[in-house]
Order: structure tokens, then sequence, then C-alpha cells
């Protein structure tokens, strides 16, 4: 039962998809990206959804042709082209969002995650660290960094990505995807990168 649950938790917040729930989050947060329009908004989500969700998917889809490749991507050698094309995807969502006026943090979520993408990279050429525990790690981040760059107080949010990080974490321990060690570096390289571009930059 307890595998079967965290199989659940860990497609609900695939990293795929973890930029969507984020931006979902953000928008409804009570910060001032609430006061955007509803076509802003649609614009927004998008551009988040086609470059996070839909083409690094269709990417791991083509790559599924290949026999040889895991879909499951256990094998830490499997990850590195998605993480690759990834980039590469964050990257054209900053350049579509870079061409209309829109809040600066939504673009700096972006270059963010195309440098956590690049790092994740080269930690996963020598070892397999978490990519599903460094997702929640920067969205968990971008909140905390608008919060305390903003003055606010979205109480409801922070608790969101806590109890989901906490949800996510030891999912990934119970179907031993990772073990302690790299989920937790997972999670600390994405909340130093995305808490450090948000609130720093």
């Amino acid at each position: 039962m307890a595998e079967k649950i965290a199989k659940i938790i860990s497609v609900i917040f695939h990293p795929f998809l973890m930029p969507t729930w984020g931006f979902l989050l953000l928008l409804n947060s009570g910060f001032h990206f609430s006061l955007l329009t509803w076509e802003a908004k649609r614009f927004l989500l998008l551009v988040v959804i086609f470059t996070t969700a839909i083409l690094p998917m269709l990417s791991v889809a083509v790559l599924a042709l290949n026999k040889s490749f895991d879909v499951s991507m256990t094998n830490r050698h499997d990850r590195i082209i998605p993480l690759l094309s990834s980039a590469l995807f964050y990257y054209i969502g900053f350049q579509l969002l870079n061409r209309v006026k829109v809040f600066p943090v939504f673009k700096l979520f972006f270059v963010a995650s195309v440098l956590l993408m690049v790092l994740l990279l080269f930690v996963t050429f020598r070892w397999k660290i978490s990519v599903h525990a460094a997702s929640i790690g920067a969205l968990t981040a971008t909140i905390f960094a608008l919060a305390f760059r903003s003055g606010t107080n979205p109480l409801l949010s922070l608790l969101a990505v806590v109890l989901v990080s906490g949800a996510v974490t030891t999912s990934r321990l119970i179907l031993k995807k990772h073990d302690l060690l790299q989920i937790s570096t997972g999670y600390g390289l994405g909340f130093a990168v995305l808490y450090s571009v948000v609130y720093f930059v």
C-alpha cells in the first residue's frame, strides 16, 4: 500500500509537472501576481506547460522508441539526454516570456531552472542525484525567496510546499529510487540555486 501511494505521489509531482504546479501556486498564493489579467495568466501557463511538460515528455517518448532506453530512467545515464533537452526547452520558455511584459520573477524562474538543469546534468555524469527532490526543492525555495523579498506571508503556500517536499522525498525513499544522500543533495541543490537567483538577482 505504501509503495502504491509513493508511486502516485512520484507521478503527480514528477519533475516535468512541478513547474506547472509551481506557477499555479504562485498565481494563487497571495502574491501580487494574482493581479494579472486572465489573458496574462493563460499565456504564462501555456508557456510553462508547453516548455516544461509537453516538450520534455515528447522528447522522452521519442527516446523510448529505442528499446535500450529505460523510460523510468533508473540508470543515471538514461537521464542525461532528458536533462539536456529540458534545459533547452526551459531556455525556449525564457525567450518566449522575454518577448512580453511579465513580472521579472517569472523570467528569473526559467533562467534559474536552466542553471539547475545544467548543474544536475553535470552531476548525473558521475552520480545519481534525485531530480524529483531537486524539483520540489526549487519550488520550495521560490516560494520562500518571494516571501522574504516581498515581505508577505503566504502561509498556506509555504505549508503546501513543505508538506509536498516531505511527501515526495519520502516516496523516493520508499520506492528505493534514491538513498538519503542523493535525495538531500538534490533537494539542497534545487533550493540553493532557485533561492539565490530569485532572492538576490
